[in-house]
């Protein structure tokens, strides 16, 4: 049996939109939601703002919920970079503007991988995922976050 992108996403969106997780448009800390199209994604996530807090990342988790992250705030727009030491987890990272525009992804990265994994271009925001789920969901640069980090006079989706 073959199942094709747009079914898969309508399924993703249905159990999202049954479970109250894509209802709404409120922001909270605790939520990211990505417009990628048509398609809006909810993912729960934990905020790291500060240095010692992005310095752990998601070191030694064993697990990441299907529809969990965690996201990165910085103070401005900078080239950043990552790497995978001590994380156990395959990892997606999207990299963000300060108006919450998708610029770059890296897709999988490699638990314990010790690699530099730039932003490719100034980013204030990062979001990690389970890896694959960007490919998974359809997500690609110009897909839009929306969070209260995000500076509403910069914003390209806007909390209401």
């Amino acid at each position: 049996m073959r199942i094709d992108r747009a079914s898969i996403k309508l399924s993703i969106a249905l159990s999202l939109w049954g479970a109250g997780a894509g209802a709404g448009t409120d922001c909270a800390p605790e939520i990211a939601d990505l417009r990628v199209g048509e398609t809006q994604l909810r993912f729960r996530v934990e905020v790291v703002d500060d240095d010692a807090e992005r310095a752990q990342g998601l070191m030694f988790r064993e697990s990441l919920p299907r529809f969990g992250g965690m996201l990165f705030v910085y103070d401005r727009a900078e080239p950043v970079a990552f790497w995978m030491k001590n994380t156990l987890i395959p990892l997606d990272m999207l990299f963000f503007d300060e108006a919450g525009r998708l610029i770059s992804v890296h897709e999988n990265a490699v638990p314990g991988d010790l690699t530099s994994i730039p932003s490719n271009g100034p980013a204030r925001f990062v979001l990690e995922i389970n890896g694959g789920a960007a490919r998974e969901l359809g997500v690609e640069p110009g897909a839009e976050l929306r969070h209260p980090a995000v500076d509403p006079e910069a914003a390209a989706w806007r909390c209401e």
